[in-house]
Parts: C-alpha cells; sequence; structure tokens
C-alpha cells in the first residue's frame, strides 16, 4: 500500500471518529432535561387542593404533586410581582439584584437565567406575563406575548413544543388568579373554604378569586396535554410554583411569601413525594443550572436542590431571608422590612415602626411628614417580630420581648445583620430612604393614595436615594 493510499484512508477513520464524537456529544447534550416553569399570579399556598383547601379547583396542579414532589418550605424572598419573578430568573435576593420595589428592573451588569443557559445551548422562551426588566439582561429566545392582555398564549405554546429541536427552558406566566376579577363565578361565598388566618368575614373578591384560580387550572391542563402530545413528558422536570401568596401581598408574614412548589422529572423524583426541606426562589435558577451541566456562577445567592430532588434530606440553607416595601405600591408609604428564618423561628424587622419613627426623622421637614406618615400607617407593627413556627405557623404570638427567646433572637439579629451587609443593602445608611417610585409616587394623589394638601409634589429629586434605574 502506498503512502497516499494510506494517507487517504487515515483522513477516512479520523473523519469517522471525529463523527462519531459530535454524534456522542449530541446524545450526552440530549440527556439533560427540557425545563418547563409554570408560574402562577397571587395564590396563596394555602389554596391548592394538594395543599389543604378541598373547595378550590387545582385537580392539574394536584396530577403534577402526585407524579413528583411537594415542598413544604418553600419562600418568595419578597411577596411582590417584578421583586419575585427578578430573584427566580437571577438567583439573587431583591436588593442585590436591584429589584427590591415592584415596577422597577434588575440592574444593567446582572446575568440572567436567559444568557446562562443560552451558553449551555438551550433555547430559554417566556410565555405570558413578564413583569422584568430590562430586555438586555432578559433576553429571551422568544417571547410569546398574553392573548388580549390576560390569556396565555396556548397555540403558540403548542407550535413550539411541536417544532423544537433545541433543549429549551420554557418559562410560563400565568396573570391568573391576580385580579381583575369576574363578578359571576361558578363559587358564591358558601364555597369559600376559611383559610387558618382569614379575618372573620369573607371578602367580596373571594368567588371570583376562586374562578381565577379554576381557569388558571384549564391553562395549566391544557400546557400538560400539549407536553404529554409532543413527546417532552419523561425528558422534562416541570416545575409549578405561584410567585406568592394573595393573603400576604406585600408583606413577609407567612401567608404572603411561602409559596407552593411542586417538582415533577419522571425517572428521577419519586412519585408522590415531599420535602420540608427550607428554600428559597433564589434556589430555582442554580438548580436549573445544576441539572442542565450550566457553569454556575459564584455571585448567585442562591444554592442548587438537585440532590433534595432526588430524594436525599440533606439541608440546603441555616437561614434564608426576606425584604419588604411599601413604597411603589398602591397604598404607598415608607416602612421597609426584612427577615430572616432558620428551620424553627423567624425574626421581622420594622424599620420604621412608630416606636423607630423619631429616630429617623432628619432636618428635611417634608421628608419627616412621610416618614410619620409611614409609621403611624401601621400602629400594631412593632420594631422586631419573633415567632416559633413549629408551634406558631400562623404568627398570633409574638416572642421579641420575651426573655426565653433572646439568645435565639440575637442568633437571628446576627444572621440579619450579616446578610444585610453582604447584600450591600441600602437602609443601613438610611432606613427610612425614598425610592422613586415610576408608578405610585409618595407625594401625588391616585385613586389608591390621597396625600395631605400640604406634601402634594413637595419632593424633589434630591430627596431619593440614588439607585440603578
Amino acid at each position: 500500500m502506498n503512502q497516499k493510499v494510506k494517507y487517504i484512508l487515515l483522513v477516512f477513520v479520523l473523519l469517522g471518529l471525529y463523527s462519531f464524537s459530535a454524534y456522542d456529544q449530541e446524545i450526552i447534550n440530549d440527556a439533560r432535561p427540557n425545563i418547563i416553569l409554570y408560574l402562577s399570579d397571587d395564590q396563596d399556598k394555602l389554596d391548592f387542593g394538594c395543599y389543604g383547601n378541598p373547595n378550590v379547583k387545582t385537580s392539574n396542579v394536584d396530577k403534577l404533586a402526585s407524579e413528583g414532589i411537594k415542598f413544604n418550605n418553600f419562600y418568595t424572598s419578597q411577596a411582590i410581582c417584578a421583586p419575585s419573578r427578578s430573584q427566580i430568573f437571577t438567583g439573587m435576593y431583591p436588593v442585590k439584584n436591584g429589584c427590591m420595589a415592584n415596577h422597577i428592573g434588575v440592574k444593567p451588569n446582572v446575568e440572567s437565567i436567559t444568557s446562562l443557559l443560552k451558553s449551555s445551548g438551550y433555547e430559554v422562551v417566556l410565555a405570558g406575563k413578564s413583569h422584568v426588566k430590562p430586555n438586555k439582561v432578559f433576553d429571551w429566545t422568544y417571547f410569546y406575548n398574553k392573548v388580549n392582555n390576560r390569556y396565555l398564549p396556548l397555540e403558540k405554546i403548542d407550535n413550539y413544543l411541536k417544532t423544537t429541536e433545541r433543549p429549551f427552558c420554557l418559562i410560563i406566566a400565568s396573570d391568573y388568579p391576580h385580579g381583575p376579577y369576574p363578578k359571576t363565578s361558578n363559587y358564591t361565598k358558601e364555597d369559600i373554604y376559611k383559610l387558618p388566618y382569614d379575618p372573620p368575614y369573607i371578602g367580596n373578591h373571594k368567588p371570583g378569586y376562586y374562578q381565577n384560580i379554576e381557569d388558571d387550572n384549564d391553562q395549566l391542563g391544557a400546557v400538560i396535554k400539549m407536553v404529554d402530545k409532543h413527546g417532552h413528558t419523561n425528558n422534562t422536570m416541570f416545575i409549578y410554583a405561584s410567585d406568592h401568596g394573595l393573603s400576604g401581598k406585600w408583606g413577609l408574614e407567612e401567608k404572603g411569601i411561602q409559596v407552593p412548589f411542586i417538582v415533577r422529572w419522571p425517572g428521577k423524583i419519586s412519585k408522590n413525594s415531599e420535602s420540608n426541606t427550607l428554600l428559597s426562589l433564589v434556589d430555582v435558577l442554580p438548580t436549573i443550572l445544576d441539572v442542565t451541566n450550566t457553569n454556575i456562577p459564584d455571585e448567585i445567592d442562591g444554592v442548587s436542590f438537585k440532590n433534595t430532588l432526588l430524594g436525599k434530606d440533606d439541608e440546603v440553607h441555616d437561614y434564608i431571608f426576606g425584604v419588604a416595601t411599601k413604597q411603589n405600591i398602591r397604598q404607598c408609604k415608607i416602612f421597609p422590612s426584612r427577615m430572616v428564618r432558620n428551620h424553627r423561628y423567624k425574626l421581622i424587622r420594622n424599620y420604621n415602626s412608630i416606636e423607630k419613627m423619631d429616630s429617623n426623622l432628619g432636618d428635611n421637614e417634608i421628608v419627616n411628614e412621610f416618614i410619620k406618615i409611614g409609621a403611624m400607617s401601621f400602629p400594631d407593627k412593632p420594631f422586631e417580630e419573633l415567632y416559633d413556627l413549629m408551634n406558631d405557623p400562623y404568627e398570633k404570638n409574638n416572642l421579641a420581648n420575651k426573655s426565653d427567646y433572646q439568645l435565639i433572637k440575637n442568633e437571628l439579629v446576627l444572621a440579619l445583620d450579616k446578610w444585610m451587609l453582604e447584600q450591600n443593602d441600602f437602609i443601613l445608611k438610611n432606613p427610612v430612604s425614598l425610592i422613586k417610585s415610576p408608578f405610585h409616587p409618595l407625594d401625588k394623589n391616585t385613586q389608591w393614595n390621597s396625600v395631605p394638601p400640604s406634601l402634594l409634589n413637595q419632593l424633589k429629586a434630591e430627596d431619593y436615594i440614588k439607585l440603578h434605574y
């Protein structure tokens, strides 16, 4: 055999090896799961059949729970739409990622789920509600907007699941059961299941809220059928969650920050399983990155709970944290709060409570008036709240001033202070920092907020803290 023939044969052999290697890599990539995250809007954790409400129709969420794992101690770090979604998509707590009040964007240099998963070969698609910005950070492969500004774009979701040929992360963000609530529904007030923290009366919104839950259940059912129809069931990790609870919206009570969280992953997650592991929505992104073999950046606050999904009982966190602001919401007030909880106890600090109000006052008399309004709007909220969630899950008994609990309170105070320093929390410098509000200014009358005439349009640009947006 002459040298020329040997050379040609060698080329063919090498080409064959290269083709095998490329094909082998494609198989490895295909073994990584697709991700579907279905996110409902403004639904209490307890308003699901699988979490104990027998009167509300959530059959499709309950089906996912029976086919996967249900989490009992999953939290958002802020009970409001944009901050909750931003923490899911960045893996960072609200102050760190920049979205620590509603309707504002994250910092423009933050890495998000879009850039991270795209670097790993995934398409990252958002269908439905966005409520996150800027587009530079959230650069979706495709964005399918709501239909009639309300409904999920089910036809586009169906077409995508039918035609996609690449690994994908599909985020389906429902507008339900968020209001407006229909005036007529399949429910009456007699159908409403009383939750442990509900007031004695039943709100007029409740029947419509239940109807919106039922309508969202139908949308979720349609999506599950599409996933099955197009052959994605067995190679997809399907996550269901709510962004926060309706009853405790804007605050740090359990009814607002504890969320439903369910994951189905056939062949990986045991059916009809449960976990009491303490987790936060900042943990969602690192877990997705982990299961897709994508690099997890060091600056992410969350921790992967992949091992929990696979049945291990290892604890992930010693503490989780939360933030709240009453600025840039409808009845806007200066009343910032921060929270830390461990596996049993929870501490909340309200930095403009009445007992702290005088120490917050400065030289600006206009700002001082808004500080006073904020404090006096929540007269029953003390500076510190401490709850034993094992014995008092609905936070009826504040232990902050009980002598027997000072050691645990001090432990939680130290953990909270350390975290706030790490987050570079702006309220450390000024607890009553004014946030420039694009939608709900403190000094302007709106349909939801009435300002004393002497304070109308009195705030100046220099009164506000300098932020990124």
